[in-house]
């Protein structure tokens, strides 16, 4: 910690202040979502061969001696999660939360926080996860008391000791978790500050004086928490993959001080483990807090018995994600940043498969939700386990009529939340509108046209999406009781690899079906 120390001496030496009294390492993960085998630039499978030539990220394997070598660069350290371990590549759709959970064990975690992924399979799934960990889950803004799957397992918050002293962690999950995933009608969710701040009174009661939240709730929300609690001072985030320090594509400084409270992110997906060094005093104040996310490339080697433990689990499912089904001609632009803010290549090929698959229904216009496209796809061979990797969440093609007026109110809703980077934007295909970013969410969206023509309010229009969406996820509550609905088509993955397969080589695409003004 030789520059943590030389910023405390530069901290003391102008303030006055008295040498410190702890030292502590937080290293932290987010949003690894099954990334358990190295990824590429574009956050999806990575070849062997490539991997060998160093151009992969990531992957379990490099995250254990990553780990080790900062556990052996510094003295304090705790290791803890910001949440949404499910969900994102075959082998949770094989092993769900049983290969997570092994993981983590090996890799030694303190603590997690609750994502909103942790509930895609219901509340009996994250019991069954809860089970295999050998650290607790935390989740202070939901009440479990009313589901039996949860409610003697979830702790709001726990206390640990590191080093001889007494360190707070607080889990923070997503206020909207029952729009986003599957908690089921005896998981409420609440406000994230009030929520903190009464764990933060019960553990200062206690005599604990250095807390850590750690918190699925986005970067957004956690700088809220801080402005409008006391007594927290770290948050440790997730939800919205955002990389902070100095590097590119940074979003802000690592760590962000909102107050005396310190924020840090790590991305998403094992690219890279974050580092946080603080600096308490006496009575449990920050003096010093400085790292940087260190990046998972190929200068970690990777340890080999891991690479066998996963190359183990992997053989089940070499055959579907092996089979290639596709070429394409350039890279097909999935990306987190635009698909949940503007037109997209991978919004457009998928929406167009979804709404090419049910022509000849009578179906008018197809809605994909961009929080629902997880990865890009390089050119090239285009594999089953790359489409699965883009689409993990099993969902099934939804066909279903609504008028005008309530199409026009989905996309106001898609819209409504684009400044978090919600996963509710709309990528459609069949219509085309306009919105202003600027405008009161509900007052967004204008020329709207469907088959080119202006939407007609009154008019009925047949609409495929997935049955996510048809059933009220992600804020789309308008489709709910739909007309003519039918959520039992094939799985939106199988869609788009056969609509990849006709078109030849595929040229991705993107056009002015989506305007911003």
């Amino acid at each position: 910690m030789q520059r943590l120390l030389t910023a405390t001496a530069i901290l003391a030496a102008t303030t006055g202040l008295a040498r410190a009294e702890y030292e502590l390492t937080i290293l932290h993960t987010n949003d690894f979502h099954a990334r358990f085998e190295p990824i590429s630039q574009y956050d999806g499978p990575c070849a062997p061969e490539e991997n060998e030539a160093g151009e992969c990220f990531g992957g379990t394997a490099r995250l254990v001696n990553a780990i080790a070598d900062a556990k052996a660069d510094t003295g304090n350290y705790i290791l803890v999660d910001g949440g949404d371990q499910f969900q994102g590549t075959l082998f949770y759709t094989y092993y769900k939360g049983a290969m997570s959970a092994e993981m983590m064990n090996m890799l030694g975690y303190d603590a997690m926080t609750v994502g909103n992924h942790e509930f895609d399979d219901g509340p009996k799934m994250l019991r069954q996860f809860v089970d295999a960990l050998d650290f607790p889950i935390l989740m202070s803004n939901a009440d479990v008391t009313r589901e039996p799957e949860l409610a003697d397992a979830i702790q709001k918050s726990t206390v640990i000791e590191e080093g001889g002293e007494r360190i707070g962690l607080i889990g923070l999950t997503p206020q909207d978790t029952d729009e986003l995933a599957s908690p089921g009608e005896n998981v409420s969710f609440s406000d994230p500050s009030e929520a903190v701040q009464a764990e933060v009174d019960r553990l200062t009661e206690d005599g604990v004086n250095k807390i850590v939240v750690l918190s699925h709730s986005g970067y957004e929300t956690d700088k809220e928490v801080a402005a409008n609690t006391t007594g927290v001072d770290v948050i440790v985030g997730g939800h919205t993959n955002t990389l902070l320090g100095d590097m590119e594509g940074a979003e802000g400084p690592y760590p962000t001080m909102v107050g005396e409270t310190a924020i840090v992110q790590a991305y998403a997906y094992g690219k890279f483990l974050g580092a946080l060094d603080v600096v308490f005093d006496d009575e449990g104040k920050i003096i010093a807090a400085m790292g940087q996310p260190i990046i998972i490339d190929s200068t970690i080697l990777e340890d080999d018995a891991t690479i066998a433990r996963i190359q183990e689990m992997a053989l089940p499912l070499d055959e579907i994600r092996n089979e290639v089904v596709a070429q394409s001609e350039a890279p097909i632009d999935g990306g987190r940043e635009t698909c949940r803010a503007e037109v997209c290549e991978m919004g457009v090929l998928i929406a167009e498969a979804m709404l090419d698959r049910v022509k000849d229904q009578g179906i008018d216009v197809a809605i994909q939700n961009g929080g629902g496209i997880r990865s890009s796809i390089d050119a090239g061979e285009v594999t089953m386990g790359d489409v699965l990797t883009v689409l993990p969440f099993q969902n099934t093609l939804s066909t279903f009529r609504v008028d005008g007026a309530t199409l026009v109110a989905a996309l106001e809703n898609g819209v409504s939340q684009i400044e978090e980077g919600a996963g509710r934007f709309p990528q459609v295909a069949g219509m085309s509108y306009a919105f202003d970013p600027a405008a009161e969410p509900g007052s967004r969206v204008s020329d709207v046209m469907v088959g080119g023509e202006p939407v007609d309010p009154e008019k009925m229009y047949g609409v495929v999406s997935n049955n996510y969406v048809r059933n009220g996820g992600d804020g789309y509550s308008m489709f709910v009781d739909a007309e003519d609905a039918y959520d039992y088509g094939p799985d939106v993955a199988d869609v788009t690899a056969e609509y990849l397969a006709e078109q030849g080589p595929y040229t991705p695409m993107t056009d002015d079906r989506i305007t911003i003004k």
